[in-house]
């Protein structure tokens, strides 16, 4: 099989961890050279904006277009070791990046949100035709976690596997009744295609349940969240997840202070997960019936969450290779 053309994976040489993970990822497609993109940036999780600007986003575009691929390349892969989000309002380093070439401004109202016109899109997407790019990461606790978000996608099959929808009936009107009514959609759309689905409208928080092909839930937004039967989901390679919970990714450091984090959701083997860095807002939240529509539906992990995301420039950050499809026809 041909290397693909339309993905670069991005490495920090200030980070071992991020060399590594780069090395994984380019190997396991046989990236070429002009594929693999090193920069030099701070490793902390947050960053100036100023230094975002010169390190990461200019270090990135420059080699773009260098070597001719700014305008072939629909996907950035960052790597652990590549900071998460910018200090100056909380933004997504990789929000940011994926729309660089937009000069969009960076807007911290509800109400002066940039609508992502991939939004609900159910065709494939071309950073030619959107302007902009998409971006996933590979993360983790560790960097072993990181490296098997790739292995997990090569290895991704069709699995008539379970999609776990929870919802908390306490969390009522306004957009909380948006999440919880994209649940239920997603639901009778999955039980539509033949999929196994255990939809939850109780008070219970579900958990220590494996075979996992999908998952969504409200985390520890849940009046009746169990962190212990949050660990202990287990998931078949391929996997996508998303849980309502405003700073599930502000950190890829162990800690039980806080929110939820998806990294638990990685170290259990979930194979594509969105997160936030900072606050979203509801709004902004993946919608479940699309999610799982268009991943059932053969589109790939990238496409299938940034068709699930209404924003762009925002918390967002997606976890996973962006490639993987195990539906795909």
């Amino acid at each position: 099989m041909k290397p693909p053309t339309n993905v670069v994976v991005i490495a920090n040489e200030r980070s071992f961890d991020s060399r590594q993970i780069a090395k994984k990822y380019g190997d396991a497609y046989s990236l070429p050279a002009k594929q693999r993109i090193n920069i030099q940036c701070a490793s902390s999780e947050e960053v100036p904006l100023n230094e975002y600007r010169r390190n990461i986003e200019n270090a990135v575009f420059q080699h773009l277009r260098k070597h001719d691929l700014y305008e072939t390349v629909d996907y950035l892969v960052l790597t652990k070791g590549i900071p998460i989000r910018i200090r100056e309002g909380g933004f997504s380093v990789d929000a940011a990046l994926m729309v660089a070439p937009m000069r969009l401004p960076f807007r911290r109202g509800v109400t002066e949100w940039h609508f992502n016109p991939f939004f609900d899109s159910k065709g494939a997407f071309s950073r030619k035709k959107t302007g902009f790019h998409l971006a996933t990461r590979l993360d983790g606790y560790l960097a072993d976690h990181a490296i098997r978000l790739v292995d997990n996608s090569k290895k991704a099959k069709q699995k008539k596997g379970i999609f776990m929808l929870d919802q908390d009936p306490t969390r009522k009107g306004g957009s909380y009744d948006l999440v919880n009514s994209s649940m239920q959609s997603a639901a009778r759309l999955l039980k539509q295609k033949g999929f196994e689905v255990i939809f939850d409208q109780t008070k219970d928080f579900l958990g220590d349940r494996g075979d996992l092909m999908g998952y969504y839930s409200w985390g520890s937004n849940d009046a009746h969240f169990a962190q212990a039967r949050y660990r202990r989901l287990r998931f078949y390679p391929g996997a996508i997840a998303e849980t309502a919970v405003s700073t599930s990714a502000r950190t890829f450091k162990r800690t039980d202070q806080g929110q939820s984090l998806i990294a638990d959701l990685i170290e259990s083997g979930v194979t594509g997960v969105k997160g936030y860095v900072s606050e979203p807002y509801a709004e902004a939240l993946c919608r479940a019936a699309i999610l799982f529509e268009r991943y059932t539906a053969g589109r790939n992990l990238a496409e299938s969450f940034y068709a699930a995301s209404p924003f762009l420039l925002w918390k967002d950050l997606v976890i996973g290779d962006p490639l993987c499809a195990p539906f795909a026809k």
